[in-house]
């Protein structure tokens, strides 16, 4: 089975449940293994560091935690709610990603230069 996670890095994405529920954020990083996304502001662990040498500092860091990527949905650029994602096919074998409430490209893809 592929995991296949319907979001990337850098989309906007709109919390479904738990308890930052209703947040919205961006995308830091995705772990496809586990199915999991890093979204910026969401779901904050309070984590104790202890300075590691005598130039470092120590204290209590707020940082994000992985949630699982069920528990997110993609906000559309154009229509600005979010959204359930769509693949579509090319007869060039190229996939795009696109909204299905309004059915707009959400990846739009570099051309590959030809020299």
């Amino acid at each position: 089975m592929a995991n296949d996670v319907h979001v990337k890095k850098g989309d906007t994405v709109y919390v479904l449940s738990g308890k930052d529920e209703g947040k919205k954020g961006k995308v830091l990083a995705v772990i496809p293994d586990k199915m999991m996304v890093l979204v910026e502001g969401v779901n904050m662990a309070t984590k104790h560091k202890k300075p590691r040498n005598r130039y470092q500092q120590g204290g209590i860091i707020h940082q994000e935690s992985p949630i699982n990527s069920a528990k997110v949905m993609l906000v559309c650029e154009r229509c600005k709610a979010p959204t359930k994602v769509a693949r579509i096919i090319h007869e060039d074998g190229q996939k795009d990603r696109v909204c299905k409430k309004c059915g707009e490209l959400i990846d739009i893809q570099k051309e590959s230069k030809e020299d």
